[in-house]
């Protein structure tokens, strides 16, 4: 680790322009072993000659071209980088969910005289009493009264728990992170060059995305707003008092469910089939942006005390890994992201292990020739 390119602090080259595709023509003509006259000559006749800019790397036509190697197929067929097909998942639990409610609707209705409870409509209360037992929330107002509907209610709520967990989460963050994603790409079109405005409280530009404090009170927006909405129709549809209606909306999208007050017309039924199932999800997800922002203040606090701390005799004895007296900068950034808790020792030892497999020769370099050889 003692020479290390990747971390140096010295003015590199960049090689990027030598790896991309571009126009032969485009670039610089080294001349051949010829007469210099008859090759300037030649080149200031050239209807297209391109004038050479300082500092830039060219390469001479007859060279083999490095973007040659992007080309190369490797022996070993490269493994794809792991992507979340966000639109699959969306296909996959909206066929789940129907399948689930429609098993629970099939079931409830053919076995209504085994269920306690107003009954208002058979479909209706069979998808309400499905929603209310999967979102865990439990009124009471419909119960299972037989040993076999007791044990579809068993099976039911724990599907259903695992399944509103699982699939329907994913779902809720994928929405939410596209509503993220719509903020931030508008924030970036319309960002000023200079100057600071009220955008920056909004996007954090070191990290590439939204602020989590403002994430926090769009997620508590939404809590309040799905509060809203069921404290309405439960005063306007199912006639209860204000105090009573504010009530039952918290004790639903928190899924706590006393029972002493539920759901009991049509309307309001079918209205809470639909809510309770994303409100609950919803607010579920605020509740985790809070324990997120908990987290992140955590770890920005250990990050500033982690860079501002002086460094002692046991640090550099902890972080030389080579044991040869002095720590080097990528001995040391593995060290200060180790106390950051950034990674920890087995992910180094893997990415250790990983170069060796590169590096057969032991020679702490992972050359060209070695990579060429590989994919020849």
């Amino acid at each position: 680790m003692e020479n290390e390119p990747f971390l140096s602090s010295q003015t590199r080259p960049q090689l990027q322009p030598i790896l991309e595709d571009r126009d032969v023509s485009s670039s610089f003509i080294i001349p051949h072993s010829q007469d210099p006259t008859s090759s300037s000559t030649s080149q200031l006749d050239a209807p297209n000659t391109h004038v050479k800019r300082p500092g830039s790397l060219h390469r001479c036509k007859t060279a083999p071209a490095m973007a040659v190697m992007r080309d190369l197929k490797s022996k070993t067929p490269q493994i794809p980088k792991p992507q979340s097909d966000s639109s699959s998942i969306i296909r996959q639990a909206i066929f789940l969910l129907l399948i689930y409610l429609s098993l629970g609707v099939l079931i409830y209705t053919f076995n209504t005289d085994h269920f306690s409870g107003v009954e208002t409509h058979p479909v209706v209360d069979a998808l309400y009493f499905c929603i209310v037992t999967m979102c865990t929330i439990g009124y009471g107002d419909i119960a299972p009264r037989t040993t076999a509907t007791k044990v579809f209610a068993c099976v039911f709520v724990l599907v259903g728990f695992g399944f509103i967990d699982i699939l329907l989460s994913g779902v809720v963050n994928y929405v939410l992170d596209l509503q993220e994603n719509m903020i931030l790409a508008g924030i970036q079109m319309g960002r000023p060059q200079h100057g600071f405005s009220a955008r920056d409280y909004i996007f954090d530009a070191a990290k590439g995305r939204m602020r989590i404090r403002l994430k926090v009170g769009l997620a508590l927006g939404v809590v309040v707003l799905c509060i809203g909405m069921g404290t309405l129709v439960l005063y306007f549809v199912e006639d209860l008092d204000w105090i009573d209606s504010v009530y039952l909306s918290v004790m639903s999208v928190t899924t706590v469910g006393y029972g002493d007050r539920a759901f009991k017309t049509l309307p309001g039924r079918l209205f809470a089939s639909i809510w309770l199932l994303f409100s609950t999800l919803m607010v579920a997800r605020a509740f985790l942006y809070l324990a997120e922002a908990r987290i992140d203040k955590r770890h920005r606090r250990i990050a500033s005390w982690v860079l501002q701390r002086d460094i002692t005799v046991e640090d550099l004895l902890a972080a030389d890994v080579n044991n040869n007296g002095f720590i080097s900068k990528s001995e040391y950034v593995i060290y200060k992201l180790k106390e950051m808790g950034k990674i920890g020792e087995k992910d180094v030892l893997q990415i250790c292990d990983h170069f060796s497999k590169l590096d057969p020769n032991n020679s702490g370099k992972i050359t060209l020739p070695y990579l060429l050889q590989n994919r020849l």
